[in-house]
């Protein structure tokens, strides 16, 4: 066959999670259950801090935009895979497919990048507390917080752009429930070594460079509770990062045994069932997480949800 450029690709064919037309509504009530969770869940930690003044904090405004990005995370592949099973159509065109890789490639970033962010903001809490609100001041937040766009923008940008330039010449089909950018790649006929290489350094990048920031943050925070001398204190700080640095372990947990999985497996599709374990789940727990074990959080709910209550 010979080989055609990508400008004759007129689609993908998003193959999901099984090919059993029986286990259809069942995933589809799966994962229509879990998107509305993720949405109600994290719409109700945003509305939360924007009402109670008294997390109108760092901690809490990172905390909000966090919430933000896993409502985008999750529209940016569950809607259209749930359309996809209603329509009972596979196919998505070449323009939607590299727009979800990138939309994906922007939201995991910047809640990557934010969750270094927030690892940041506990250890200048903690090490630095009569420093924090000089430190950690509105305009260093929202710096932070940009700085964080900016970096997964530019890396799903690059991804993109890269992809652009490679030639497809075979059966178009994505083994997935969404556009992910290795299993593009996989697609292309052409030379993929840099793109394989550019994966693997943003890999670097963002599973090193700012994982490794998380733990040293860490280190300076348990360094610096172990030198307290009241019990009670150190509770309350390590309180304060419980719920951190359990968002952490689940998404950073997930990601890791995706990649592993893919490592050890050659069926596709279970890397795809994987693959839900990071591109689902961490969104849809984190604000259980950041809920249930936040006691200042668990009141902001209560009122609003109670004032919600006395207008109906």
């Amino acid at each position: 066959m010979e080989p055609r450029n990508h400008t004759a690709v007129s689609e993908f064919l998003l193959l999901g999670l099984t090919d059993d037309p029986a286990l259809q509504p069942l995933i589809f009530s799966l994962f229509l259950s879990m998107y509305l969770v993720t949405i109600l869940g994290n719409l109700l930690i945003i509305l939360a801090v924007i009402s109670d003044p008294r997390l109108h904090t760092p901690m809490y405004f990172f905390l909000s935009n966090l919430s933000f990005n896993d409502v985008c995370f999750s529209t940016s592949t569950i809607p259209k895979m749930l359309v996809n099973i209603l329509t009972e159509v596979q196919s998505t065109t070449y323009t939607d497919c590299l727009s979800q890789v990138c939309f994906v490639l922007i939201f995991g970033g910047l809640e990557n990048c934010l969750l270094t962010v927030m690892a940041y903001d506990r250890y200048v809490a903690i090490c630095h507390p009569l420093r924090y609100t000089v430190i950690m001041n509105p305009c260093l937040c929202v710096l932070l917080f940009l700085i964080s766009l900016l970096i997964s923008t530019v890396d799903a940008l690059l991804h993109t752009l890269m992809v652009l330039r490679l030639s497809f010449c075979t059966a178009l089909e994505i083994p997935h429930f969404f556009c992910e950018l290795a299993q593009v790649i996989k697609l292309a006929c052409s030379d993929t070594l840099i793109n394989n290489l550019l994966v693997y350094l943003v890999l670097g990048v963002f599973g090193g460079v700012f994982l490794c920031g998380i733990i040293l943050s860490y280190v300076h925070i348990v360094s610096s509770v172990l030198r307290m001398p009241s019990s009670q204190g150190k509770y309350k700080a390590f309180s304060t990062c419980g719920s951190h640095l359990s968002v952490v372990s689940l998404f950073y947990g997930t990601g890791f045994g995706v990649y592993i999985s893919s490592e050890v497996t050659d069926s596709p599709r279970k890397t795809a069932v994987a693959s839900v374990m990071y591109s689902v789940v961490p969104q849809m727990l984190n604000p259980f997480i950041y809920s249930l074990r936040n006691r200042d959080m668990k009141g902001a709910l209560r009122k609003l949800i109670d004032r919600r209550s006395s207008l109906l």
